[in-house]
Order: structure tokens, then C-alpha cells, then sequence
């Protein structure tokens, strides 16, 4: 079997929308699904997956494709290694696809990486890791969870990493650089080490804590570095994506050892934070997994402080995050230690939205007795209660505050309106988005008959026996390209045409242009001919240029004649093709 043919197989055996869903949360609306496209910086959903038609296409960036250029642009791999990937998933034999990786100028840092976290794990179930080993359980972690999480040990030998990585030819400027050594030796001692990957699930980096001293540092993490940015990373983010899309919901935690304890008991949908405040960058990472998020950190005021924060970056994204608030200032580690799993997932089912809790949260330093304070207060919560986007709650939340209060309903519902109102005169941030080129009626025709031709056999018969040549040399190309395409497999199949045009980027370009404009669903022989009409007219009016660009230098009369004749026949309209 041969590679297009073996690549067409693969894919129809996978479905698009199952593929797309299990990066990204789809929505089904019609025919169609949607979701926020991970292309561009999306904060509405503007990426259409069709399950007819098997590809994908965004309105707003236009980046468009089937199942194999989707996962190429998601997880930056090449076509072969897509291919295969797919291959396996489907049960079918890619055994003979070999993969020539392109090495890229980090291989050696990742490997580096690779090399210190089988250093340290073998320290831990070594006899220097007894002691550690001992604190470990005494936490409660087993052995199986040491190993899914890659927990091992440094030494209190300042130099044993150093010289390892040395001896396997390893430069020590990078190593310095890479945060693995400092002045030339191990920058971890005697500490437990905790892989960090990225989202990809490379290690980039370590967190080293204390577990049988004092030290001022209880964990000590690598440095930014080229391939480690805190602010672009989520712990246990790759372990987390399945469980994620499974149960359609994602848990931010604070610490590691937060994750690493609910996946103990079997939650494996949590992620925790890098010890810095939410950034755009881990937004849209949580968003690719869910737009249903539970906000679960410490129970302390820190920790509460923490969660108003995380759910206020959360909301201007357009995602209302749920809280959870754990008792006596636990955090999750300990409290399902103390508490056990049913009685967690209790806490998550019972979590509450961002705006009641930061409303709820309101109350605190409140004299109920100062009519000022109490009008504050009031206003404070009403200004949260115009970010609900739910009609339903926000009448709930104003007929509890007239109640509670013994205020008019049409008053807060009046001072609610003013709220909107200026909410909505307010200066917008504007999001650059890619620009679309505006088009000619020409460039509108071409598309128009292009995609059609890319989904109904009989257009391209049309256009072949209309001898429609489009004036562009790339349209021409693009063309023929379906006709040799469709004359070959005796059927066009826009899904499969895409795989067909993988070694062709140009025309590839061209056809992603096409399919993420906007189309109807069918076209007439009527609505057809019409556009044939304006691909002659304007092939006619570029060859009328083209004479008449040539007749200025031509400096022979009677071959001017010539150009003046051909030049009168085109204008009275007489056959042109091109």
C-alpha cells in the first residue's frame, strides 16, 4: 500500500471531532462543532470541526485543515510522525514508516534533563535513599506513586551530577545555563527532587525539597532558562489531559505534593501552579483542556486570597471558574490525607461559582450596622453581579440582597442596569487579530468555484468542459491538482486532498485560504455560471492589459494593428479562454 493510500485509510478510521475534542473542549451547535481555536489568541470560540466533511476550519485566523494538519500544528510534529501516531491508535500497521526526527537545537538540554532525573531516581532506590525513602512513606507515598511521578534524590555529594554529565561529553557552560549547575557544580543537594515538564511532557526543569534539615529554602526550583519558563507551565499538566477531557473538568491546585496526593487515590485531573500568579500562557492551557475549572488551594487566608485572584484572571477569560474552600485552613494534600477521596470529590461537587464566593467573600470587615458600610457593601456586590453572564442568577442574587437587606427589588435592579450600561460604554481591550485581505470579485469567484470543486464531482466536470482557466498561475496549479486528483481516485475528497497536498506547502496555503472562507452549503449550475462569468471577464480585462502594455513598446506599425484587432475582438466579447 502505498503512502497516500495508507494515510487515507488511517483517517477514516479516526474521527475529526473525537481527535479535536480530546485537546480542546468542542460544543455542538448544528451540524458543526466549536471551539476556541489554539492557533491564535482566542477568547470566543471561532474553530468549526465538521464531522461530514472531516476538517476543521477557524473564522477568525483562518487556519484549516484535516485531522493530520491539525495535530502537526498542535504538537509540532511532522506528517510521519502524525501518521503514525494515528496508525497505532487505529490498530493499523505503521511499522514501516520510519521517522527521520529533525533535530533541533534543545535535543541535547532535554537530554540532559533526561539523564539528571535517572541520576536522582536511582539515588532514591538506592541505599542512599533510605532515609528519604522513609519520609516519603511517612507522607504516604507509595512506590507506585514515586515512580508515575519520577520522585528521586539528590546527594550530599556537591559534585556527583556535575561529573556525571561531564563524563557523558556534556558541555558545562549549558549546564550552568540550563539551571543543573552553579559555579560549576550541582546546584541540588540532599534534597527530593521533583521532575517539571512541560506541556508536552519533556522535563525542563526540577523542584528539590528538604526532608531531613532546615534550610530557609523548602524547595529550591530550576531558573528560567531556554526551554523552562515557570510562567508557561502547569504541574502534571501532560499526566492530567486524559482524565481532564474525561470528566470534562480540570482541578488548579497550589502545591505539587497537592497533585501528587490526589492522584494517589485515583484524581488525576489536577494540575497545580508554579508558584507564581496565573499567566495568559497557562490560561490557555487550561482552556485547552476544559473550560470547567475548579479553583481547590489552601484553606488558609493566603490561600483564599490566592483563589479570588486566580478566579478574577479566569473570568476576564470568559470562564467562571468554581471554588472549593477546604476547612481549617487544609490544604489538599492534607486533607485527603485526613479525609480520604469521597469525601474530596464531595467538596468539588459542592464548589461554588467565582462570583458567589468573591460576593460571599465581601462580607468580611463589614459593619452591617453603618448604613455607609452597608451601602458599600451593596454596591460591591452588584458591581460583581453584572459580570454573570445568566440571567436566571442574577435575579436570584438581587431578590436575596432586597430580602436580606429590606431594599426595593427595582432599585438594586436599577442601580444593576446603571452598572451594565457603564460596563458597556467602557473602553474595550482589543484583540489584534490576524488581518483578512479584502477581495475583488474576482478573487471572491475563484474561491467560490475552487471549493466547490473541492466537494461536488460534477463542478469539476463543469469547469472542464467550460475550459475555465483562471488567470493566476498558483489558482492554475491549485486546479489542476483536483482535476488530476479526482480523475485518479474517481472522487474528490476534501479531507483526503489535504494529506494529497502535504509535500506541496504553497498550494497547501492556497487551499486553507479557500476552505476558511465563507461558503454555502450548495450551489446552483445558475449561481456557478455566474462566477465563470467574472474568472472570463477578468482573465479579459487582464489580457487587454497585457496587449496594451505591449503595444507601448512595440514599435512596428502593422504589429500594432495586430495588437489594436485583438485588443477590439476581446472588448466585443469574443471567445477568450485563456
Amino acid at each position: 500500500m502505498d503512502k497516500d493510500n495508507l494515510a487515507n485509510e488511517i483517517r477514516s478510521k479516526v474521527d475529526i471531532v473525537d481527535i479535536i475534542g480530546r485537546r480542546i473542549p468542542l460544543v455542538a451547535k448544528g451540524k458543526n462543532f466549536f471551539g476556541v481555536c489554539p492557533f491564535h489568541d482566542d477568547t470566543n470560540p471561532s474553530m468549526s470541526v465538521s464531522r461530514d466533511k472531516q476538517i476543521y476550519r477557524c473564522f477568525s485566523c483562518g487556519a484549516s485543515g484535516n485531522v493530520y494538519t491539525f495535530l502537526m500544528q498542535y504538537e509540532h510534529k511532522e506528517f510521519k510522525e502524525v501518521l503514525k501516531d494515528l496508525g497505532e491508535l487505529v490498530g493499523i500497521n505503521v511499522s514501516g514508516i520510519k521517522i527521520n526526527k529533525i533535530p533541533t537545537k534543545y535535543d541535547h538540554l532535554y537530554e540532559a534533563y533526561n539523564l539528571a532525573c535517572k541520576y536522582y531516581q536511582n539515588n532514591l532506590a538506592s541505599s542512599y535513599g533510605k532515609e528519604a525513602k522513609k519520609y516519603l512513606k511517612e507522607r504516604g507515598l507509595d512506590e507506585d506513586v514515586i515512580k508515575k511521578f519520577e520522585v528521586g534524590l539528590s546527594l550530599s555529594n556537591k559534585n556527583a551530577l556535575t561529573e556525571l554529565l561531564l563524563a557523558k561529553k556534556f558541555d558545562l557552560k549549558d549546564l550552568n545555563e540550563i539551571g543543573l549547575t552553579i559555579d560549576n557544580k550541582d546546584v541540588y543537594n540532599d534534597r527530593i527532587m521533583f521532575p517539571l515538564h512541560d506541556s508536552y511532557g519533556k522535563i525542563v526543569g526540577f523542584s528539590g525539597r528538604i526532608y531531613q534539615k532546615t534550610d530557609k529554602s523548602k524547595y529550591v526550583n530550576t531558573k528560567e532558562t531556554a526551554i523552562f519558563k515557570k510562567g508557561q507551565c502547569l504541574y502534571n499538566y501532560h499526566r492530567a489531559i486524559d482524565q481532564a477531557r474525561t470528566s470534562k473538568y480540570i482541578i488548579v491546585m497550589e502545591g505539587f505534593m497537592d497533585v501528587i496526593r490526589a492522584s494517589s487515590v485515583g484524581i488525576d485531573n489536577a494540575v497545580a501552579l508554579m508558584g507564581t500568579a496565573l499567566t495568559n500562557e497557562q490560561v490557555k492551557l487550561i482552556k485547552r483542556l476544559s473550560n470547567n475549572v475548579i479553583i481547590c488551594l489552601d484553606g488558609d487566608d493566603p490561600g483564599k486570597k490566592a483563589a479570588l485572584k486566580v478566579g478574577e484572571i479566569l473570568l476576564k477569560e470568559n470562564i467562571e471558574a468554581k471554588i472549593v474552600t477546604l476547612p481549617n485552613n487544609d490544604d489538599p494534600d492534607s486533607y485527603i490525607l485526613t479525609n480520604g477521596k469521597e469525601s474530596f470529590l464531595n467538596l468539588i461537587d459542592s464548589a461554588v461559582f467565582y462570583s458567589d464566593y468573591k460576593i460571599n467573600s465581601l462580607k468580611e470587615n463589614i459593619n452591617f450596622n453603618s448604613d455607609e458600610d452597608l451601602a458599600n457593601y451593596i454596591n460591591q456586590v452588584i458591581s460583581e453581579v453584572v459580570k454573570i453572564d445568566d440571567s436566571i442568577r442574577v435575579e436570584i442574587i438581587l431578590k436575596k440582597l432586597a430580602k436580606d437587606y429590606n431594599i426595593g427589588y427595582n432599585t438594586l435592579e436599577k442601580r444593576f442596569q446603571e452598572l451594565k450600561s457603564n460596563l458597556k460604554s467602557a473602553p474595550q481591550i482589543v484583540v489584534n487579530k490576524p488581518k483578512r485581505v479584502r477581495k475583488n470579485k474576482y478573487l471572491l469567484a475563484m474561491e467560490q468555484v475552487l471549493y466547490y470543486m473541492l466537494n461536488n464531482d460534477w463542478v469539476i466536470d463543469l469547469v472542464e468542459h467550460e475550459k475555465i482557466i483562471f488567470p493566476s498561475n498558483e489558482t492554475r496549479l491549485l486546479t489542476n491538482e483536483i482535476i488530476y486528483y479526482y480523475k485518479k481516485n474517481r472522487v474528490i475528497n476534501i479531507a483526503d486532498f489535504y494529506t494529497y497536498l502535504q509535500t506541496k506547502p504553497d498550494l497547501l496555503q492556497s487551499l486553507n485560504e479557500i476552505v476558511s472562507s465563507v461558503h454555502k452549503e450548495t450551489i446552483s449550475k445558475s449561481e456557478l455560471f455566474a462566477y465563470f462569468k467574472v474568472i472570463k471577464d477578468y482573465s479579459i480585462s487582464q489580457e487587454i492589459k497585457r496587449l496594451e502594455e505591449l503595444m507601448k513598446k512595440e514599435s512596428d506599425c502593422l504589429k500594432q494593428a495586430k495588437i489594436v484587432e485583438q485588443i477590439r475582438k476581446l472588448k466585443l466579447g469574443d471567445n477568450y479562454n485563456g
